[in-house]
């Protein structure tokens, strides 16, 4: 009998990367992203595992409120003892759903679990594919709360899971983890130890400077005015002023798509002086960012400043998502 862990978080000020899932602002929305009603949440919950257990399969909801909790949550997705001695996951464990508001609730799982499952550099094993440094993480399934699919309705989905075409329904949600297949997604790591699923988005009040880099090939150089700057790993992420940044960005491909967005004065035929944006896109396998000053950003909705030179790259295909 298959065995299916449904994951939700507590309704209380989470510690850490938690912070993520309750209090950021997600690109092109005002305001902070609200969590979503314990009551009708804590419903959809319940009609996902009442259709799992119709299916035969046993279900089981976890709520975590901590890192310590979400990790030992994680210890349950485990393989066998190897030889080296590393922690690696099963290759048919319990299935996963998450369920999820915001991208960050899937930010902060995929997060624990590069924490959990990668290497040390120097015990890299030989089965670890070249082109990454973590193994294949166990796949999702994602739940989305009410608040989420609420937004659905007011327009195209700005969440990875809308934009993946990922059921909503909790019924189809939970045949899906029984009977779907699992599509493999590219993760961007980064050198500040965590993870991007869906986006990183770089903007301030006004213009900023850096340096950014993406494959060596220079987008900004360091004296020049920057608007925003837009690391995608899906499309749909973020955009400025209504102009979307990286509408071409892909999941699967791996690459990395980033986007810059510089002013750039004209005059007119009478001699006006204008502004209009110019956005440079380019994809490779690494994007690299170093402010001079502090920079805002948001991370897969995690609000922070950047103040230092952060670099990402691009996990191919190192976690997944159940799929219909």
């Amino acid at each position: 009998m298959t065995d299916v862990v449904l994951l939700s978080f507590e309704d209380t000020a989470p510690p850490h990367d938690y912070d993520a899932y309750r209090s950021g602002t997600r690109p092109g929305c005002d305001a902070p992203a609200p969590a979503p009603a314990a009551a009708v949440a804590r419903s959809v919950l319940l009609e996902c595992r009442t259709a799992v257990a119709r299916e035969g399969a046993g279900v089981e909801i976890v709520t975590v409120g901590s890192n310590a909790q979400l990790d030992a949550l994680l210890a349950r997705f485990d393989g066998p003892a190897r030889t080296d001695g590393l922690t690696w996951p099963a290759i048919d464990g319990p299935r996963l759903i998450v369920a999820a508001s915001t991208d960050a609730a899937l930010h902060t799982v995929l997060r624990r679990a590069v924490r959990r499952y990668a290497p040390p550099p120097r015990r890299r094993p030989a089965d670890l594919p070249d082109t990454r440094t973590v193994p294949d993480l166990p796949p999702i399934a994602v739940l989305p709360l009410p608040d989420n699919a609420e937004r659905q309705r007011s327009g195209a989905p700005r969440d990875l899971a809308g934009r993946l075409g990922l059921p909503r329904d909790p019924a189809e949600v939970a045949t899906t983890v029984l009977h779907g297949q699992v599509r493999r997604l590219d993760l961007l790591r980064n050198d500040g130890g965590s993870v991007t699923v869906h986006g990183a988005l770089l903007t301030g009040p006004g213009t900023w400077r850096a340096r950014i880099e993406v494959d060596d090939v220079l987008l900004a150089e360091p004296g020049e005015p920057v608007l925003a700057c837009a690391i995608a790993n899906a499309d749909g992420y973020a955009s400025l002023d209504g102009l979307p940044l990286a509408p071409g960005a892909d999941p699967s491909d791996g690459r990395v798509e980033v986007a810059v967005a510089v002013p750039v004065a004209s005059r007119s035929p009478w001699g006006r002086r204008r502004v209009h944006v110019e956005v440079r896109r380019l994809r490779g396998r690494a994007v690299s960012v170093t402010p001079r000053g502090e920079v805002a950003y948001l991370d897969d909705g995690m609000a922070g400043i950047l103040g230092h030179k952060r670099s990402w790259w691009i996990e191919p295909g190192a976690w997944g998502v159940f799929r219909s």
